[in-house]
């Protein structure tokens, strides 16, 4: 039976609104740091991020009692707010046909390997706790009549272990954690960019920020100056990475800024690529019922004629159609999944489409068109998962807009909020970087290789290469709470008095980097940092492309060290460091592919390594697509990870096994519950 939805409801998970920031607090002094004076604010725990999971970690932080402060480049700016995930992936215990076990969920987790066993059964236990307690906040995640959460299949997930609020689930996480964060009086600091660590051999000691409103003539540029004994750094992926991204605009995570600082950061191969509307307009991935509708896929080239492209690659309409469906639940490119007509030819497709110029679009009010010379489209001639998933959800209508209005009215709402109305007129898209899977690595508590700083989120170096679609968010939500446990455990701590020595060396740092004159433009360092990261550490990759890609990269930060960054005026400065700092982790990124394509690595996740001597061939209906030969995954590099560090101008590499996990070590609670009221889980006697 179908429940028409009324408008207001649409709305109201449509247009979601964002509390208001309370004042800031005042800066407590002014301190000298070489030329420039700058402003200080002392906390114990600090945390660089206002999406999902850095909100977490503030609320669990002041809810233990520990001072803890949030800066933020751009407050509810970052991709859970605007350009997050519409899923939540929990572990889902209540039911019988789609009952769940905490080793099962790690086990798909940590499916594609290089994760640590240890991390993916923290996340399945904690995922729990962490969905009732975003619930208790007020996140309408749905429910039917008997209590269970209401839960659907999505990407790397044969269990049904997503559930959703609409479009708009991750932004509605972030204002729930963020009306509590207020509630609780956290102080925010926002229009605030992080582009110094400030560390000794004790650990860290504080963070120097960029403000707008605190530049004056004494201090140009509006450094300001965070001493802090605990970093938490929560400030998302390097979106801006890619010049085709999904990622919102400005989205420069902290891969740069944690290099410089002497982390070390761990599986960078492994990114996520797929199919969503260009950050130009409003960037969306699209997934789920986007193309479960089976809407039709078409380009048009420069001369305004319309090329049905996707029957070039597959051999029936109903095989097309319904590997068109197949990429609302495998909607990350894969692989594997060109082969044997799979989903992922539909990505390869598109990303071809791009390179002949064309623009690509999907089409809601047609049907997908039919492989010439085979028989139309019809939703009684469909692979039996697709049709038993359409019949299910009551999709029988005529047109893929009405499937569209009938399964997921919020689909269409949430474009209309942006001018698009896929009611009336195609959708363009294209194949686009979505997430990086690799980041800061860091331990079960979310701690680092420097006392005193942790990563959670998409900056932490945790998310599996095939985990299930929403799972990013989860870990977020439990590692946010794990770094606040661990901190709080340690207890309250002041921040170190190194501090004016230290700062004053990072603003010589900063200066040295913002020459006047005769030093490189931004828009040049931005244009060859997203081109080479498109063109030569996208989808498809190989083994002479990445070396020459990571000898670019490496060549373009020696020319920044040597020439420095030219400012038109002193407001830019926060944004050429990012760009310096984007730079050295486009290296670090390129570092690791290079080794690991050029020592015989197989086509893992997001990319295929393509090569002539490769053991996997796509096929087409007219023959092989011998271009795209690729390598296919060896078994042993999914037990193992790839670490970088920076040491001085060159980024240093290293492997270790993944970490072990035997879920057949059960705990007893008489012989356990000690270490839990002793803190001794907490392991707070390592340096954090």
């Amino acid at each position: 039976m179908t429940h028409p939805v009324p408008q207001h409801i649409l709305d109201a998970l449509t247009d979601v609104e964002m509390p208001k920031l309370g004042a800031e607090p005042a800066f407590e002094k002014v301190i000298k740091l070489g030329a420039f004076e700058v402003p200080v604010h002392t906390t114990d725990s600090l945390v660089v991020g206002s999406g999902a999971a850095g909100l977490r970690a503030a609320v669990e932080l002041r809810r233990r009692d520990i001072d803890v402060t949030i800066i933020s480049q751009s407050a509810w700016g970052g991709t859970s707010a605007c350009s997050g995930s519409d899923k939540q992936t929990l572990h889902t215990a209540n039911t019988a046909d789609q009952g769940d076990n905490f080793v099962d969920m790690a086990e798909s987790i940590r499916a594609g390997g290089a994760m640590d066993e240890d991390t993916a059964y923290i996340e399945a236990v904690g995922s729990g706790r962490a969905m009732a307690s975003l619930q208790f906040l007020g996140l309408p995640l749905p429910q039917d009549q008997l209590g269970g959460t209401l839960r659907y299949q999505t990407d790397h997930d044969e269990v049904g272990r997503a559930t959703s609020c609409g479009p708009r689930t991750s932004r509605l996480m972030v204002k729930v954690l963020a009306q509590e964060a207020l509630r609780l009086g956290v102080p925010f600091f926002n229009q605030t960019t992080a582009v110094k660590i400030l560390t000794s051999e004790g650990g860290v000691v504080g963070v120097l920020a960029i403000r707008a409103k605190d530049r004056s003539e004494k201090n140009p540029y509006g450094l300001v100056l965070f001493r802090c004994a605990r970093l938490v750094l929560a400030a998302g992926g390097p979106g801006e990475l890619y010049r085709d991204s999904v990622f919102p605009n400005g989205c420069y995570g902290s891969l740069g800024l944690a290099l410089e600082a002497g982390l070390e950061l761990v599986n960078l191969t492994e990114s996520q690529f797929g199919i969503g509307t260009r950050r130009e307009g409003f960037p969306w991935n699209l997934s789920g019922t986007y193309v479960q509708v089976i809407p039709h896929f078409y380009s048009v080239d420069d001369t305004g004629t319309e090329h049905h492209f996707l029957a070039d690659y597959y051999r029936t309409t109903q095989e097309m159609a319904s590997n068109v469906f197949r990429k609302g639940y495998q909607w990350p490119f894969h692989a594997s999944r060109m082969l044997d007509f799979g989903s992922s030819l539909v990505d390869l497709a598109i990303y071809r489409e791009g390179e002949k110029g064309r623009k690509v679009y999907m089409d809601f009010n047609r049907n997908i068109l039919p492989v010439p010379g085979d028989l139309p489209f019809s939703l009684d001639r469909l692979d039996s998962d697709v049709a038993t998933y359409l019949s299910k959800a009551g999709a029988d209508q005529d047109l893929p807009i009405d499937r569209l209005k009938h399964m997921n009215p919020l689909a269409i709402e949430l474009y209309r909020r942006y001018k698009v109305d896929i009611t009336q007129e195609p959708l363009e898209f294209a194949v686009n970087n979505q997430h990086m899977n690799g980041g800061i690595a860091v331990d079960i508590w979310g701690r680092t290789n420097i006392g005193g700083i942790y990563a959670i989120g998409e900056a932490a170096g945790t998310h599996g290469v095939t985990r299930p679609g929403g799972s990013a968010l989860n870990a977020g939500q439990v590692f946010g709470t794990r770094v606040a446990e661990q901190i709080a455990a340690c207890g309250q701590q002041a921040p170190r008095d190194e501090i004016a020595t230290l700062g004053t060396k990072a603003v010589e740092d900063i200066v040295q980097v913002l020459r006047a004159e005769d030093g490189m433009a931004v828009k040049d360092i931005r244009s060859a940092v997203q081109t080479r990261m498109s063109e030569d550490a996208g989808i498809l990759c190989t083994q002479d492309r990445v070396a020459a890609a990571c000898g670019e990269a490496a060549d373009l930060n020696a020319s920044i060290r040597r020439q420095g960054i030219t400012l038109s005026r002193d407001s830019e400065a926060a944004r050429a460091l990012q760009w310096q700092q984007m730079a050295v982790a486009s290296e670090a990124v390129l570092t690791a592919l290079d080794h690991y394509v050029s020592g015989g690595g197989g086509s893992r996740g997001a990319r295929a390594i393509c090569d002539p001597e490769g053991g996997a061939l796509p096929q087409g209906p007219d023959g092989p697509l011998t271009e795209y030969r690729f390598r296919p995954e060896r078994d042993a590099d999914k037990g193992s990870q790839i670490l970088v560090r920076l040491n001085g101008t060159e980024m240093t590499l290293r492997t270790r096994e993944n970490r072990a996990h035997d879920p057949s070590d059960k705990s007893f609670f008489e012989r356990d519950w000690p270490a839990w009221l002793t803190s001794e889980i907490h392991d707070t006697g390592k340096s954090a």
